[in-house]
């Protein structure tokens, strides 16, 4: 009997610790843009992998970050994607950590840009994309950023407000134009306060310069290129523009909360999100543009993608320390010469 009992509690033991280890749960933080495909692609594939759970937050940039700094006592997420602007704010506040790239082994198919995007050691893209001009091809003709502001043009262009991912990025670009390019983006903010009552509208999600293109309310816009795809199913001439001063560039990048219990698990994740055979399901189905470097795709998908070495390369991204310094100021300009 005595027998009996000790092996039934060995037994109870060890059920009870692979329930513990199959309880694992590792909790993200993304953006909440095609969770249907990163739950096909990445999530459910990773959970059979790990034997764990997979929690999966949704929100913009700039709050999960609030989230995390709320939270520093006792963190509540393990892991996230976030702009290369607010990883740095996240480093600089002291709630991200250090990335064991040792344990990454997809790290050295990253393109450079990737690898270390705020050279501190705290971040990782896992993608990148291109800032331009998505325009009617038979109604404009677009060479350089300073285009949009032409008299013809100006009043049926849609500009990105100050609030939005692509607004620094494209006033950047715009002060490259018109020759000065200073930090506080002061010339190209006043150009858009000149032109106000001219431009259609100050979009918030470039979802909605679909709707206005179809209606041809617009004929052009700023916009990144992972929103190229629904335009070219428009069925009208429709261009992606090619400015003389170059495409702004944009990445997201994956970070690990600092005091997360899960820090390995969170980097077998990274990992696996950074695999070359990954990283070609999600462009292939025209979710992000790579930054495994190893991906090969169609012309086809790689024209709807931001994609290549030359094309990463070529890339004009705004050190993440000036945006971090310069915001507040960028958007009182804005407020001042635009309005809220």
């Amino acid at each position: 009997m005595k027998t009996l009992i000790t092996a039934s509690a060995t037994l109870l033991l060890a059920t009870t610790g692979l329930a513990q280890a199959q309880e694992k749960t590792l909790t993200i933080s993304v953006y909440a843009l095609a969770q249907d495909e990163y739950k096909q692609i990445v999530y459910d594939p990773f959970q059979a992998i790990c034997g764990c759970k997979l929690v999966v937050e949704t929100g913009n940039s700039v709050e999960r970050v609030a989230k995390m700094e709320a939270n520093k006592a006792n963190p509540v997420i393990d892991m996230a994607v976030v702009s290369m602007a607010d990883a740095l704010s996240a480093s600089r506040k002291d709630l991200t950590d250090t990335i064991d790239t040792a344990k990454l082994k997809s790290f050295n198919a990253l393109y450079d840009i990737a690898k270390d995007p705020n050279q501190d050691g705290k971040s990782v893209g896992y993608t990148f994309y291109a800032n331009s001009i998505v325009y009617r091809s038979d109604k404009m003709k677009i060479e350089s950023w300073a285009d949009l502001f032409k008299p013809e043009y100006v009043g049926h262009i849609a500009f990105p407000n100050i609030t939005t991912n692509g607004a620094a990025p494209t006033l950047y670009m715009l002060g490259q134009a018109l020759g000065k390019d200073t930090p506080d983006l002061a010339a190209p903010i006043a150009t858009i306060g000149e032109n106000k009552d001219e431009i259609v509208t100050f979009y918030e999600k470039s979802s909605q310069l679909v709707q206005l293109m179809k209606q041809e309310e617009i004929w052009a816009a700023p916009a990144g290129r992972f929103a190229w795809a629904p335009f070219t199913k428009l069925g009208l001439p429709m261009a992606w523009a090619t400015p003389k001063e170059g495409q702004a560039g944009g990445m997201n990048v994956m970070v690990v909360t600092k005091g997360s219990k899960n820090r390995d698990l969170a980097l077998q994740f990274m990992d696996f999100w950074l695999s070359t055979e990954i990283q070609t399901k999600l462009a292939e189905k025209l979710v992000d543009s790579p930054a495994n470097s190893e991906v090969k795709v169609s012309d086809e998908i790689a024209g709807n993608l931001t994609f290549g070495k030359a094309t990463a390369e070529s890339l004009k991204f705004i050190p993440s320390a000036i945006a971090l310094d310069n915001r507040a100021g960028w958007i009182k300009t804005w407020n001042d010469k635009v309005g809220q």
